[in-house]
This record gives C-alpha cells, sequence and structure tokens, in this order.
C-alpha cells in the first residue's frame, strides 16, 4: 500500500516569520491526520526556523532545489549536506521551474538526484509536458524522455525512497488542472515507463504525485485515481487553511 503523500512548495513565497506563522497554523490544523504524509518545501532561508516549528511533528521538511556537487565555487548555490544538517529529508528535482526559466538538462537533473540520494535525502522527481507539446501529442514521448534522463545511470536499489511527480507545466500556475483522467493517464503511464527500466517491484512501489493547481475543491476526485499517490501543491500550500484542507482530504 503507497501512503499517500501531500507536499507544499512554497516557492519564492515567505520570509522566515511569514513561514513560521504559516507553521505553526499547519502543526495546529493537521495535528490529528493519520494515513498521509505531510512535507512542507519553504525558501532556504526558512529552513532553520522551519525545522525548529515541526520537529515532533508529523510535518517533515524538505529544500526546493539542491546544487550538484558536494561543495565548491558555487556562489550563491546550496548543496545536499546543507540541507540535510538543518533537517530536510527532502528535495524537489527537476521542478519544470528549474527546467523551464534556468535550463536545467535531465543531466543536470539526475545529478542533482544522485547527490541527494548520496546525501541521504530523498529526492521528489517532477517531469512534465508544456502545452505546445500537449497539442503536438507529445506527452508521452516527453514523459519518457525526462524519466528515463533524470534517472539515468541509476541503480533500482538507489531508488528506494524516490518519489515521482507529474506536473504538467500547462496546470501549474495557470488556474489551468488537469482532469483526474487526464492526470492518472500521466501518471500511469509513468509507471509503466518505471517499470519498463527498473522493473514491477520498484514501479508498483513508488508513489508518484499529481501537481498543478491542486486545491481543496479538487483534490478528492483527484485521489480517487489508482496510480495518483498524491500531491505537489503550489498556490495553495501559501496558506494553512487552504494546505490543511487538502492535507485533511479523506476525513
Amino acid at each position: 500500500m503507497r501512503k499517500p503523500i501531500i507536499a507544499g512548495n512554497h516557492k519564492m513565497n515567505l520570509t522566515p516569520t511569514q513561514t513560521a506563522a504559516l507553521l505553526r497554523d499547519l502543526k495546529a490544523a493537521t495535528k490529528a491526520t493519520t494515513g498521509v504524509q505531510t512535507i512542507v518545501f519553504p525558501p532556504f532561508t526558512s529552513l532553520v526556523v522551519a525545522n525548529e516549528i515541526v520537529a515532533n511533528s508529523p510535518i517533515e521538511l524538505g529544500a526546493q532545489n539542491i546544487h550538484q556537487a558536494p561543495k565548491g565555487a558555487y556562489t550563491g548555490e546550496i548543496s545536499a549536506a546543507m540541507i540535510a544538517e538543518v533537517g530536510c529529508q527532502w528535495v524537489i528535482c527537476g521542478h519544470s521551474e528549474r527546467r523551464q526559466l534556468f535550463g536545467e538538462s535531465n543531466v543536470v537533473v539526475r545529478d542533482k538526484v544522485r547527490a541527494a540520494i548520496e546525501a541521504g535525502l530523498s529526492p521528489i522527481l517532477c517531469v512534465g509536458e508544456t502545452l505546445d507539446e500537449r497539442n503536438a501529442a507529445r506527452t508521452k514521448e516527453v514523459l519518457r524522455d525526462q524519466l528515463s534522463g533524470s534517472l539515468s545511470g541509476l541503480a533500482a536499489n538507489e531508488l528506494q525512497n524516490l518519489v515521482i511527480a507529474y506536473e504538467p507545466v500547462w496546470a501549474i500556475g495557470t488556474g489551468m488542472t488537469a482532469t483526474p483522467s487526464d492526470a492518472e493517464n500521466g501518471c500511469c503511464y509513468l509507471r509503466s515507463v518505471l517499470g519498463e527500466l527498473y522493473g514491477s517491484n520498484l514501479a508498483l512501489s513508488t508513489r508518484i504525485l499529481y501537481g498543478g493547481s491542486v486545491k481543496p475543491n479538487n483534490i478528492v476526485t483527484l485521489m480517487a485515481e489508482e496510480n495518483i499517490d498524491g500531491a505537489l501543491v503550489g498556490g495553495a500550500s501559501l496558506t494553512s487553511e487552504a494546505f490543511s484542507a487538502i492535507v485533511n482530504y479523506h476525513e
């Protein structure tokens, strides 16, 4: 049985003070929640205070990005070891905004996934097609290329804690949401490709999330789909009211 994950990506929002206020409210609103793994991804500047607040609670902590090198002359970058030491258990790799805005290739994403694993972190690997790619009927081609390229050279035994997030780029922050059927088709296809690459055991045990304008009013129908094991939430994770409603979707 794959335990659902509800993850909140704050992106470049919320100061440390604002993050602290949000997480205090979130802790109170989700303290009785069982059966869902809750993860928050604040900005780097909020990680220390966030770790203090979520300590001894079911809420887990992750970072939105890492550099692929363990250390060195990379001004402005953060290593996997650095975020692990401030309490992170998770890291997002290959988010579409990193791929689109910062030019991260599958090779760069793969190196970040590897760096995360070597530091004892669990990576959430994001993949997804643009609107142009979708309209050109290239969704499967793009998903296969991103998934295989971002895991190239990694062995199945290294990927036991891998989580995949299907995030169609056309549905992120646009208000356009993939239908439950669209989301299920993407997640199901990714599971089938994972099975081709690594075998059915890893494919069946790996959790695959959907991300893209997830809100309290659509989480229940999304989670009813067989291959959707949770959500990577953007804008709705910035208020405790909306995010706790998503975390508590099953109650």
